[in-house]
């Protein structure tokens, strides 16, 4: 097993900073304001053949009262339970704080070995530095500079010296979705419901997920990730530079992911921002299902009625299921990993090419395609270009000339005969080239012009030979 190492500290000493260099990615969100992490992020790094999991918490302070502090307290205690080893992350500039003396004094009840690492020291003298920190009790502390890179490296060698080489199997792929919506839609909710515990910090007020929150999970024998995100508003309305980079971590997150699950408030009717999100999955061709979270609160008559003008709204996201859910009372959330794993498998299959191009001549002997410009386009065969979302390649002539219309149809057409669930089929064309154009190539103005001038007047002389036969003349010898 991996050793899984957790980053604690009170707010603002830099977690965030050294977890992104730890992992040597910028998965955590950083920025110069106290309390940006709410959440756990699980990130995953390795040193020469050792491999490790680390743990970024939000800032610890254990004797706050207010609601939202003592839920991401909450998540830092239950983090420092997973801990193989603990880094406690202190500011070096500021100074030995109280909070920080009120987390020593927890972290001396632990089982795991605890490093006390001293961050943002660059251009300080190492030993003036420690020297107030041994009254913790924890050690010889560390000196580092997680923004610069230095000590970092010094510090995960020691940190994983006495745990030995891990020999990690290849994971199998499994399905990797992001639950994305606007804020207070209940998405952190919903997630919780999923994984079977309070993962994820909830509340009524909108905005409480900053970051992308990746979690890994396991539901009836069947690996799962899912990616919790930030919710989404109007770009009018973001001013803040911190929700800006939030919007990005989501919108990045379904970049990544290969099933979309847009939840929408059933309570209220569907937004501008909603179709905006599930347009942006659409564009990039992800597997979709679309979950109307609070259905509970709804009659029957009122139920009908939305569900209806979302279904209007969303039109181009056919091919999505639609699941009516109640997230806090965790009413058919099993049904959601269900459809995940079904548009997950849909946008993966594999395509046989006989069973393609039989399909083709069958959807054409039901429709033609219509003629543009004189010309009808030929269709000869069809092979699969792609997965996630599944492409199809068509070759034939005249294939430039197909309309949008038609290639609606044949993709409607095609899903429905794979029993293609959650995920739309892309559909390119190939044409192919005319060999007597190779003629052409290379000739002069002149010559393409003589020769057009020579094709005329053959075409000209034989409609005249057709319209004015000659008479046959017979010659009359004189005697």
């Amino acid at each position: 097993m991996k050793p899984t190492i957790v980053i604690v500290g009170r707010p603002n000493v830099g977690k965030s900073t050294l977890f992104n260099a730890l992992t040597k990615s910028r998965d955590a969100l950083v920025a110069d304001q106290p309390g940006l992490t709410r959440d756990r992020h699980y990130g995953h790094g390795q040193v020469g053949d050792k491999p490790y999991l680390l743990i970024d918490t939000g800032g610890f302070q254990p004797d706050e009262e207010d609601g939202l502090v003592q839920e991401m307290g909450k998540q830092t205690r239950l983090a420092i339970k997973e801990a193989d080893v603990i880094i406690f992350l202190l500011d070096a500039r500021a100074g030995l704080h109280t909070q920080d003396e009120i987390i020593a004094q927890i972290l001396r009840c632990q089982a795991s070995p605890v490093h006390v690492v001293l961050n943002k020291a660059e251009g300080l003298s190492r030993e003036l530095a420690k020297a107030e920190f041994y009254r913790l009790g924890l050690g010889d502390p560390y000196v580092i500079s997680a923004a610069h890179n230095e000590g970092v490296g010094e510090l995960i060698n020691d940190i994983l010296a006495p745990f030995t080489c891990v020999d990690e199997q290849v994971m199998v792929q499994y399905p990797c979705f992001a639950v994305i919506g606007r804020p207070n839609v209940g998405k952190s909710t919903l997630v919780n419901a999923l994984i079977g515990e309070n993962r994820l910090i909830t509340s009524s007020e909108a905005g409480t997920t900053r970051d992308a929150i990746l979690i890994d999970f396991i539901k009836k024998e069947q690996h799962y990730r899912v990616i919790d995100t930030a919710g989404v508003r109007r770009k009018g309305r973001v001013k803040e530079a911190i929700e800006k980079f939030s919007v990005l971590k989501s919108l990045r997150a379904i970049e990544q992911c290969n099933v979309v699950v847009l939840v929408l408030d059933a309570s209220e009717a569907i937004a501008e921002q909603d179709a905006t999100l599930a347009g942006f999955a659409d564009q990039l061709g992800k597997a979709c299902v679309i979950v109307l979270n609070k259905w509970d609160l709804l009659s029957k008559r009122e139920a009908a009625q939305i569900k209806e003008g979302i279904l209007r709204k969303l039109y181009f996201l056919d091919y999505a299921k639609v699941l009516e859910i109640s997230a806090l009372k965790g009413n058919g959330v099993n049904k959601l990993l269900k459809a995940v794993q079904e548009a997950y498998e849909s946008a993966f299959r594999k395509l046989p090419t006989p069973q393609l191009t039989r399909l083709l001549h069958m959807a054409i002997e039901k429709q033609a395609p219509p003629q543009r410009a004189g010309f009808r386009p030929k269709m000869r065969y069809a092979h699969q270009g792609g997965s996630n979302p599944p492409t199809v390649i068509i070759h034939g002539n005249s294939l430039d000339r197909v309309s949008e219309s038609y290639t609606r149809y044949l993709s409607k057409y095609l899903s429905k005969a794979f029993d293609l669930q959650g995920t739309p089929l892309k559909i390119n064309y190939v044409t192919t080239e005319n060999p007597y154009d190779a003629r052409n190539k290379g000739a002069s103005k002149q010559q393409t012009l003589r020769r057009e001038m020579r094709s005329k007047r053959i075409a000209k002389r034989e409609v005249k030979k057709r319209l004015n036969p000659k008479k046959r003349q017979v010659s009359i010898k004189k005697r």
